[in-house]
């Protein structure tokens, strides 16, 4: 027998429509997952070109390495947030200002693939820019932009009102520094010699204009290509600590709502059982954060799944007693990790890392868990996680069992042996 004919549930992201994510294991639909997001969102879909997707409907994410879009995608699930960024795709529109700087629209081929990607030139004199005022409080926010280069090299997102400049080698495709208010710059390579690149402006105006730009660092009229600008925030003015999906604008701020999933799935008849998670978080600098949960709707009593500690340390806890203490540190941001955790009902527990296992006790109650979903299922827990795989088993799996689970290297195999196809 195969370990997965065990479960008493998978879920890996394929199957779906409006409101619905389909289990794999069960497939008559009691296993089937509930998504709500009240309005539209984007993804990135099997061509690795950037779409939008309708309210309710679950974003199965296709992920990038090295620019080439990879063949399995994960369930993306996002908190609120917010473009401050109007008129995200056209940097001709007068909201825009240019400092010696030529806009030139619709040019190139952009990462949704229309003609809508605009070529910024600078004229050769001095600092070349366009940018745009926003009003920004004591509070952090990430900007982004999509940008291919042309003749240049260094590009560059300034925050003129506050002494901070990111520069981004789109030669090489690497960071080259960040100074003042900006930090924590990224740089991730799209199909098509695309790039997008995004730093952390750590705002400390209190609630004022910014003027926040994208632009050349050198000047001898060097050209790139620009697209989908960003600077984001939780739809309330407070702070954010990751990049999210991009967010289109037109006329006006636009906000992404919160991605939400759960099923209530009444297979699971045991208080011994295993969990089986294969997820990257992109949660970071939070005290506390529930990213995945099971709950007992009769007793109203839990176990979840956490990051603590700036997103160093992962942790499952049973709200009924003192929980489980915390079980691996250093868990890198963007970072893929297969976990299982199993629990006896009789206070032990076996912990299985990326194939690694470890053994401990605990002093709450298990329970028949019948809710699952992520960490909002017992409330809070609105942070980034990407799921690729979500398993459930009403018994306690051997070392042997754990370690294949959690060391799985080809998704791709374990999608053709359960005989599922993606789409």
């Amino acid at each position: 027998m195969s370990i997965y004919d065990k479960a008493s549930l998978i879920q890996i992201p394929s199957g779906y429509k409006a409101g619905e994510l389909y289990s794999v294991i069960p497939n008559s639909g009691a296993g089937d997952f509930t998504h709500t997001r009240s309005g539209a969102a984007k993804r990135v879909n099997s061509q690795g070109l950037i779409e939008t997707v309708n309210a309710n409907v679950p974003r199965l994410d296709y992920p990038f390495i090295d620019g080439v879009v990879q063949d399995c995608p994960h369930l993306l699930l996002e908190p609120t947030r917010r473009n401050l960024f109007f008129n995200s795709e056209d940097f001709t529109n007068a909201s825009w200002n240019k400092t010696r700087t030529t806009i030139t629209g619709n040019q190139a081929t952009a990462p949704d693939g229309s003609n809508n990607a605009d070529l910024l030139t600078g004229d050769g004199t001095g600092t070349s820019y366009v940018f745009d005022g926003v009003f920004l409080y004591s509070a952090t926010y990430y900007v982004s932009i999509f940008v291919k280069n042309i003749n240049g090299n260094d590009f560059t997102i300034q925050n003129f009102s506050q002494a901070g400049t990111g520069v981004f080698d789109l030669t090489n495709g690497t960071v080259t520094s960040t100074s003042g208010t900006l930090s924590d710059a990224k740089i991730e390579q799209y199909p098509n010699n695309w790039y997008r690149v995004s730093v952390k402006i750590t705002s400390t105006l209190g609630g004022a204009n910014a003027n926040i730009g994208y632009g050349v660092k050198n000047y001898n009229g060097d050209q790139f290509y620009i697209w989908g600008a960003q600077i984001e925030d939780n739809a309330s003015g407070g702070s954010v600590d990751y990049l999210t999906s991009y967010i289109q604008t037109g006329a006006s701020a636009v906000t992404r709502t919160l991605d939400d999933f759960e099923s209530n799935f009444t297979g699971l008849t045991s208080t011994a059982g295993t969990i089986f998670l294969d997820f990257i978080t992109k949660a970071r600098d939070f005290n506390f954060a529930r990213l995945f949960a099971v709950k007992d709707s009769v007793t109203n009593e839990n176990l979840y799944l956490g990051i603590y500690n700036t997103n160093t340390i992962a942790f499952f806890n049973i709200n009924s007693g003192s929980g489980l203490p915390a079980v691996k540190d250093n868990i890198s941001f963007n970072e893929r990790v297969k976990i299982a955790l199993t629990f006896d009902g009789n206070g032990n527990y076996k912990y299985s890392f990326n194939g690694s296992i470890q053994t401990g006790t605990y002093s709450g109650t298990t329970r028949q868990y019948d809710k699952i979903g992520r960490g909002n299922v017992i409330g809070g827990g609105s942070n980034n996680i990407s799921i690729y795989q979500l398993m459930m088993f009403n018994e306690v799996l051997s070392d042997s069992e754990l370690q294949t689970l959690t060391s799985y290297s080809s998704f791709n195999s374990m999608a053709t042996a359960l005989g599922y196809k993606i789409i």
